[in-house]
C-alpha cells in the first residue's frame, strides 16, 4: 500500500486481502514487516485496528491463527499486526530465552546499551504504524487490541495516548509487569535496574498515576490461563480501576486458557466492541 512497503505475499480471505508487507523502520533502524487484512476495496475503507501481537509471536500469527477475517467480513475497518520486536540483531542475550529479546520486544523504548538503537516498539506503533494507517490507508479512526505482553502494550498505549486510540481491550493482557516475572525480567533488560523508570510501561500503575481513557476498557481473560496468577495479575487492574473511576469491562471465562483457542471463541465481542467506537 505505501510506496515504502514491500508487498511480501497476498492471500484473499473471505472476500478480502490478508497481506504481510516488509518496510525499513526509521525508528527501529531495522527491516520490520507488518500484516493488513483488508475487508473490502483499500479506497474503501474508512477505519483501522492495530493488533498487537504476544511473546515469541511475529506478524502473522494473530492474522493466521484467529479468524480475524471472517470477523472483519462486510466491515469498512482493516486491522494490521505488526511484528513483536526488530530482527536481524546480535546483541547480548537477545536470542537466549523466549520472554527477552528477539520476539518479545514488549513495547517499549529501551534505553540500555545497544537496545537503546533499536527496539523502540513503543514509538514504532504510536507513531509510526499510527502514520502508516493514517497516510497510507488514509483511516480516520483507529482503535488497539492485544493479546498477553500484547494485551499490556494496547493497555499502555491507550491510557498514554487516548487522543490516538477510539477505543481499547485486551485479551490475557500482562497488566502488572513491574510486579510479575515476565516484565521484570524484560524491564530489566531493556529499562536498567532503576525501577522508577518502568512505571510509565506499566498499565497498572499508569492507572493509579491518573492516566485514564474516556471509553470503557474491554479484557477477556480465561479462568484456566496457566500464566494468571503468577504473570498477568488481572485482578490488580480491576482493583486500581475501580479506585480511580476507569470504566472496565472484565469478563473471566470459565475453562478457557491462554490460547488463540481462547482469543478466537471471543475475539467477535472485541471486534463489535471496536466498531462501535470507530463509528460513533
Amino acid at each position: 500500500m505505501s510506496m515504502a512497503s514491500t508487498l511480501i505475499k497476498e492471500n484473499t480471505c473471505f472476500e478480502g486481502k490478508t497481506q504481510i508487507f516488509e518496510h525499513f523502520s526509521n525508528i527501529t533502524q531495522t527491516l520490520m514487516r507488518y500484516a493488513v487484512h483488508l475487508p473490502c476495496d483499500p479506497k474503501e475503507v474508512e477505519h483501522g485496528i492495530i493488533w498487537l501481537s504476544g511473546l515469541t509471536c511475529n506478524e502473522e500469527n494473530f492474522i493466521t491463527k484467529s479468524g480475524i477475517q471472517r470477523a472483519l467480513a462486510g466491515t469498512n475497518t482493516l486491522v494490521i499486526c505488526p511484528d513483536t520486536s526488530p530482527r536481524g540483531l546480535n546483541l547480548p542475550d537477545e536470542h537466549s530465552s523466549w520472554d527477552f529479546g528477539s520476539g518479545a520486544g514488549f513495547y517499549v523504548n529501551a534505553t540500555t546499551e545497544g537496545y537503546a538503537d533499536h527496539y523502540k516498539m513503543y514509538d514504532y506503533v504510536v507513531l509510526e504504524i499510527y502514520k502508516l494507517l493514517k497516510t497510507a490507508y488514509q483511516i480516520k479512526n483507529v482503535s488497539i487490541m492485544g493479546h498477553s505482553m500484547g494485551g499490556h502494550g494496547a493497555l499502555i498505549m491507550g491510557l498514554k495516548e487516548p487522543e490516538k486510540f477510539r477505543s481499547v481491550s485486551a485479551f490475557s493482557p500482562i497488566v502488572h509487569p513491574t510486579q510479575c516475572p515476565w516484565g521484570q525480567k524484560a524491564f530489566t533488560g531493556y529499562l536498567g535496574d532503576d525501577v522508577k523508570t518502568w512505571s510509565p510501561y506499566d498499565a497498572t500503575e499508569l492507572v493509579k498515576a491518573g492516566h485514564t481513557h474516556p471509553q470503557p476498557i474491554l479484557i477477556d481473560q480465561g479462568s484456566e490461563d496457566e500464566f494468571l496468577a503468577e504473570q498477568l495479575l488481572t485482578e490488580d487492574f480491576k482493583n486500581i480501576c475501580q479506585t480511580q473511576n476507569q470504566a472496565l469491562d472484565c469478563q473471566y471465562r470459565a475453562g478457557y486458557d491462554h490460547s488463540y483457542y481462547f482469543i478466537a471463541s471471543f475475539l467477535q465481542n472485541h471486534i463489535d466492541f471496536h466498531l462501535q467506537h470507530l463509528k460513533a
